[in-house]
C-alpha cells in the first residue's frame, strides 16, 4: 500500500467508532506526512489538534496502522497549516474527497457543512418524526419544536440530520445568523472565555444568534462551569424565540451529572430519537451511498450487506469505504465474491460474544458512575438502577442463574436479583425510554 491508501484505511476503520462532529473535528486534513525507521509521521493543520489526537487517539490509529503494516511501531504529529481555496464564502480544503469525506468542508459563517443536503437524507420509520420536527422547524425557526432534541446511537445520520436542517433555514431564511458547534468545541470556547475573562462577550456573541446547532451535548456531562454558561446561553435564545437545536447519544434524562435546570429545559421542547434503519432502507442508503462514491455494485451485493451489517449507518458507509479502497488497490469493480471476502472481518463479528466484565463495564460507562463503581451498597437511584439493570443482562444476555448473579453483587440473596429483574423488566416493557437506553448499552457491550 502507498502511504495515502494506509492512512486512507486508518480514517475509514476511525470513522466507524467516532461521531461524524468529532470525525471532522479532528481528523480533517490530517494525511501521512513521512515513514521513516517504523515512525510514521502524521500531518495535522494545528496544535490543538496535535495535542487532542496524541492524547485521545494515539492507541486506536497505531493500532490500526500496525494491522496494516507491521513494520510501523510509533506515531509522531507535525503541524501543518492547510491552504484553502474560497469559494462563495465556503472554505474547501483540497484532496478531501477521496473516499467521501467531504465532512472537511464548512461554511466559514454557519460552520455548517454544505454536504449535509436534507434532501439526500434517506427518511424511513427509524428517523421519521426527528425529520418531520426538522421541516416543521425549517418553516418557522423558533416557533415550532423548541428546542429540538434529537437522541439515538453513533453513527445513525444524526449529524446529516441536524446540519441539514440547518442548511435548509440558512437556504430559506437568508438573513438568519446560524452557528453550528460541536459539544467539543462549545466547551473549548467555554474554558477560553473563562481564562481570557471574556464569558460576558461570549455570551453576547451566542445572543445575536438566531439559529443555534450543537452536536454531541451529552459532552457537557460532569463540565459544570460549561453546563452553566450554556444554560444562560439557552435561556436567552429561547426567550427571545431564536431555534435551539440539540443531537445527544442519549435521551437527556439518561445523560449523567446533567443539572436538573438544564434537563428540564432540553426536555421543554420536541425529543425525537433516532434508531437503526430496518433491511429495506438499509438497501436504500447502500444505494444512495455508493452512486455517490461512484462505486457500481450490484442490487444482490447491497441486500448481502445490508443483511449482514445491522449495527448503524456509518458501519455501512464503512463498508463502502473498504470495497472503494481495494477497487482502487486492484483498479478494478468488486463483484459479490470479492465484496464477501473484503467484508469477512467486519461480518465475522457479528455473533454475539460477551463477558459479565464487559457487561458491568459498559453500564458504568454509560452511567458515568462515581468511582467506576456498580457494587457500592447504595439505594440511591444513580446506582441502584444501574446495578438492577446488571443482574437483567447478566440473567438476559448470559443465562446466569439468580444465585450465580447473586454471588457476582456481594453475595445478595436470589430472591433480592429475582425481584431485580423483574422490576427491569416490567420498566423494559412501559417505558419507552427505559427501553432505548437499554438497547442503547446493548449495542456498546456488542459492538
Amino acid at each position: 500500500m502507498t502511504q495515502e491508501q494506509i492512512w486512507q484505511t486508518v480514517l475509514a476503520q476511525i470513522k466507524l467508532n467516532v461521531s461524524s462532529a468529532n470525525f471532522a473535528t479532528w481528523f480533517a486534513n490530517t494525511k501521512i506526512a513521512g515513514l521513516s525507521g517504523g515512525v510514521i509521521t502524521v500531518s495535522v493543520p494545528n496544535s490543538f489538534s496535535k495535542e487532542w489526537l496524541e492524547q485521545k487517539y494515539k492507541t486506536d490509529i497505531l493500532k490500526i496502522l500496525k494491522s496494516v503494516d507491521s513494520s510501523i511501531k510509533d506515531i509522531e504529529y507535525t503541524i501543518t497549516p492547510q491552504k484553502k481555496i474560497f469559494l462563495n464564502n465556503t472554505v474547501k480544503i483540497n484532496n478531501d474527497e477521496q473516499l467521501g469525506f467531504s465532512e472537511f468542508e464548512r461554511d466559514e459563517e454557519t460552520n455548517l457543512n454544505p454536504k449535509y443536503d436534507l434532501d439526500k437524507l434517506i427518511v424511513g420509520p427509524f428517523n421519521e418524526l426527528a425529520y418531520a420536527a426538522g421541516e416543521a422547524i425549517i418553516e418557522n425557526p423558533g416557533e415550532a419544536y423548541n428546542p429540538l432534541f434529537v437522541y439515538g446511537g453513533v453513527g445513525l445520520g444524526k449529524t446529516h440530520l441536524i446540519q441539514g436542517i440547518g442548511n435548509k433555514i440558512k437556504e430559506r431564511h437568508y438573513s438568519k445568523k446560524i452557528r453550528y458547534l460541536p459539544a467539543e468545541r462549545l466547551i473549548t470556547d467555554v474554558v477560553n472565555s473563562i481564562r481570557e475573562n471574556k464569558a460576558e462577550e461570549l455570551k453576547r456573541e451566542f445572543q445575536t444568534i438566531d439559529v443555534l446547532i450543537i452536536d454531541d451535548i451529552q459532552f457537557i456531562s460532569g463540565k459544570t462551569k460549561t453546563q452553566e454558561e450554556f444554560f444562560h446561553i439557552f435561556n436567552a435564545l429561547y426567550q427571545n424565540n431564536k431555534q435551539i437545536i440539540l443531537s445527544s447519544d442519549k435521551h437527556p434524562g439518561s445523560i449523567p451529572t446533567l443539572t436538573d435546570r438544564l434537563r428540564s429545559r432540553f426536555e421543554g421542547g420536541m425529543i425525537a430519537d433516532v434508531s437503526m434503519p430496518d433491511f429495506e432502507t438499509r438497501v436504500a442508503i447502500l444505494k444512495q451511498k455508493s452512486e455517490e462514491k461512484g462505486l457500481n455494485i450490484s442490487f444482490e451485493a447491497l441486500e448481502f450487506i445490508a443483511a449482514n451489517i445491522q449495527k448503524n449507518v456509518r458501519e455501512l458507509e464503512g463498508a463502502l469505504n473498504k470495497i472503494l479502497i481495494v477497487e482502487k488497490i486492484n483498479k478494478r469493480p468488486s463483484n459479490l465474491d470479492d465484496i464477501k471476502k473484503q467484508l469477512k472481518s467486519i461480518i465475522s463479528v457479528k455473533t454475539k460474544v460477551t463477558s459479565v466484565e464487559n457487561i458491568i463495564d459498559k453500564i458504568i460507562e454509560f452511567y458515568s458512575l462515581e468511582d467506576n463503581n456498580l457494587f457500592i451498597s447504595s439505594r440511591k437511584k444513580e446506582y441502584s438502577k444501574p446495578r438492577q439493570l446488571a443482574m437483567y443482562l447478566l440473567k438476559k444476555e448470559l443465562k446466569l442463574s439468580y444465585s450465580q448473579i447473586g454471588r457476582k453483587f456481594g453475595g445478595k440473596d436470589h430472591t433480592t436479583v429475582m425481584h431485580a429483574c423483574s422490576l427491569v423488566e416490567k420498566e423494559y416493557e412501559e417505558n419507552q425510554k427505559f427501553t432505548q437506553e437499554v438497547e442503547m448499552i446493548l449495542e456498546r457491550i456488542y459492538s
